[in-house]
């Protein structure tokens, strides 16, 4: 069976375009228009994961997220917000999210984050071992190896080589890796990105090649492919 996502978003529009996309991608769906109509819902129906918006009428997103996680569901959250401070977003996550995607975003882009939040949070979750040539990457034990020797990465690093070898082959933006490792709307001009890829380089030397794209973004390769 496909996994069954609930939308929760007061804007119609939104709403029903994330509905739609999630279908077109095999997910089954639901929809709530605020964060109550959320909370009543998921008291009688089970689902895999909530995208859950901020601001919304009657009981807002953060306020829905912590009633969630005082009644012990464990759901996974995506959550939306058109705000761009970052407290919003460690807010969120100390509230228990699972993920923070900022408005506008990319359809695609929200799709391939439920993907891996669904991933990540499956009942096969702990034998998930990500692995690019010799690296394998442990997003339970956080942990990275290369040819078996563990490789200390700070906790931004390791987000950052996680969201990479998730979407290995594929050419990330900056303003995507912005928004999934740091919070930051699309837009911010910041060298962060690069600094930090300039880390993880040094740090896993010839194991992986992370190509830049130039005016495009990243792509993390396998450098005996």
């Amino acid at each position: 069976m496909s996994a069954v996502v609930l939308v929760v978003d007061d804007e119609p529009a939104v709403n029903d375009l994330i509905c739609d996309a999630l279908r077109l991608s095999g997910f089954r769906t639901h929809s709530a228009p605020d964060g109550l109509a959320a909370l009543q819902f998921l008291r009688t129906t089970s689902v895999d994961l909530v995208v859950l918006d901020i601001n919304m009428p009657r009981v807002d997103g953060f306020e829905a997220l912590t009633r969630m996680r005082e009644a012990g569901d464990t759901t996974p959250v995506i959550v939306l917000t058109a705000r761009q401070e970052r407290d919003d977003t460690r807010e969120g996550f100390e509230r228990g999210a699972d993920d923070f995607v900022h408005k506008p975003f990319s359809i695609e882009e929200l799709v391939w984050r439920v993907k891996a939040v669904l991933r990540r949070s499956s009942a096969d979750a702990p034998d998930v071992v990500l692995a690019l040539g010799e690296v394998r990457l442990d997003p339970d034990r956080h942990l990275v190896t290369v040819n078996g020797a563990e490789v200390a990465l700070s906790g931004t690093e390791f987000r950052l080589l996680e969201i990479l070898m998730e979407n290995a082959g594929r050419v990330l933006s900056k303003d995507q890796l912005l928004s999934r490792v740091w919070g930051m709307g699309p837009g911010v001009e910041s060298s962060v990105v690069e600094t930090y890829i300039s880390y993880l380089r040094k740090k896993l030397g010839d194991a992986v090649s992370i190509r830049t794209v130039r005016g495009v973004g990243y792509q993390l390769q396998d450098p005996k492919a």
